[in-house]
């Protein structure tokens, strides 16, 4: 597993969330990530099954991603449960980017119960090759 402690995106562990009060009883999820490195950008992807655009907020304050999604119970109002393993519930987790991660051009898109963030690099992050001129 490769070390995030020098990288441009720190992951905070996996711990007990204690996220401040909650208006409705529910589970809290952490979902699953990967995170991918170019030269150019940080690629995350992140499983949200369940949570459709509308229920997925994606907040930067202070350099800190925060990602939260509401699972809505899928059930009709007249029908009856007999078996639930599904729960429904709320996904939450954080990030700390560092300055090398181009805030402003952060792009989002979820698709298949997968959200994809891709977080280009500053300009002054991205490599480049110095031209030798002869003479």
């Amino acid at each position: 597993m490769a070390d995030t402690t020098s990288k441009e995106m720190q992951v905070k562990e996996k711990h007990e969330v204690n996220k401040p009060e909650q208006t409705r009883p529910a589970p809290i999820f952490t979902p699953a990530v990967d995170i991918f490195e170019t030269d150019t950008e940080i690629t995350l992807l992140a499983d949200l099954p369940g949570v459709t655009s509308d229920n997925l907020n994606i907040d930067l304050n202070d350099s800190v991603l925060t990602l939260t999604g509401d699972i809505e119970p899928f059930e009709n109002p007249d029908e009856e449960d007999l078996m639930i393993e599904y729960e429904v519930g709320q996904y939450y987790r954080q990030f700390t980017l560092s300055e090398i991660i181009d805030q402003n051009k952060i792009e989002a898109n979820l698709g298949d119960g997968v959200l994809r963030l891709t977080l280009p690099k500053a300009e002054k992050a991205k490599p480049r090759k110095i031209e030798v001129k002869a003479g």
